[in-house]
């Protein structure tokens, strides 16, 4: 067995551990992690500030308390994800409490013209996807991780049964073409940024930010229908929701189409802010002509 190989295994045994523990212990120690990286000013504590600055969101002092809260979340959430990473799925489908919008996804389906779901990092996108592979087979889209043992992790992680791992490569296109002809569903996350040339610069709260193309293009060129889907943690548990996108996101032009698809990537993150992955690099790519530099240029990488 390869190093790589061997390592990824490695830290899933070691994440089973961890996923072994009760929910309401995951949680506090997910929170109590979390409040380290804020006082210890991490990276992604970082990351985060810079966001709420560069887009100008919040007030500076509501933006630092808002900080330290979603460092907390970001701590709970990672917990929560290893424990639906090693149990099983009748486990992970326990821990959902309520299901909203369920008319909207059984609606879409009944079309029969393959179905797109849209995944923003709101809430436990890891129990939405075990979800929607307990309905049938799910083909997903996810960045493959720089070292070789992380993709053997994410793969043993994210591999059980009926979930279809599709790279996001300049060639995913073919494989999602085809899974939406046959009528079966994707999964693509809308707020992920693309390489120059992979999306369209749209506006994300209020800023221009690079957004992934592959939805609107999809959905335009296949007419499959486009529901959103997300998890909200609550007392012991999630709900699940589920709603329609916008029409406009089938519209041939790719500005009116992303820009109404970030619309409603905003319209969920303001729900409740702290469960939004603000520790993400949004804002990196900057448009050619703006003159504007990367806002994270002095965080170390």
């Amino acid at each position: 067995m390869r190093t790589s190989a061997w390592f990824g295994h490695f830290l899933f045994s070691l994440a089973i551990i961890a996923g072994r523990l009760p929910l309401s212990w995951q949680r506090k120690l997910g929170e109590m992690s979390g409040s380290l990286l804020y006082r210890f000013n991490t990276r992604e504590a970082k990351v985060a500030r810079v966001n709420f600055t560069y887009n100008q969101l919040l007030e500076s002092a509501q933006s630092e308390n808002l900080v330290r809260e979603v460092m907390r979340s970001t701590g709970r959430n990672l917990f929560e994800t290893l424990r639906v990473w090693t149990r099983p799925r009748k486990d992970n489908l326990a821990l959902i409490k309520n299901v909203h919008g369920l008319e909207h996804l059984l609606a879409a389906q009944a079309q029969k013209k393959g179905l797109i779901i849209a995944a923003p990092h709101y809430g436990n996108w890891e129990l939405l996807i075990e979800y929607m592979a307990s309905l049938g087979t799910f083909a997903l889209v996810y960045r493959v991780p720089d070292k070789p043992w992380g993709d053997v992790f994410l793969r043993r992680a994210r591999g059980g049964e009926n979930v279809v791992l599709v790279p996001a490569e300049t060639n995913a296109m073919r494989p999602l073409w085809k899974t939406l002809q046959a009528g079966g569903t994707v999964g693509i996350t809308p707020d992920q940024q693309p390489k120059f040339g992979g999306g369209e610069f749209a506006p994300f709260f209020g800023k221009q930010a690079l957004t992934l193309s592959l939805i609107p293009k999809l959905a335009e060129r296949s007419q499959a229908p486009v529901v959103f889907a997300y998890t909200e943690a609550v007392d012991k548990g999630f709900d699940l929701f589920f709603e329609m996108a916008d029409p406009s996101i089938h519209d041939r032009n790719l500005s009116l189409a992303t820009e109404a698809m970030n619309k409603q990537v905003e319209s969920i993150a303001l729900r409740d802010l702290r469960q939004y992955q603000w520790t993400y690099k949004r804002y990196t790519l900057r448009p050619p002509e703006s003159g504007e530099k990367n806002p994270y240029r002095q965080i170390r990488q």
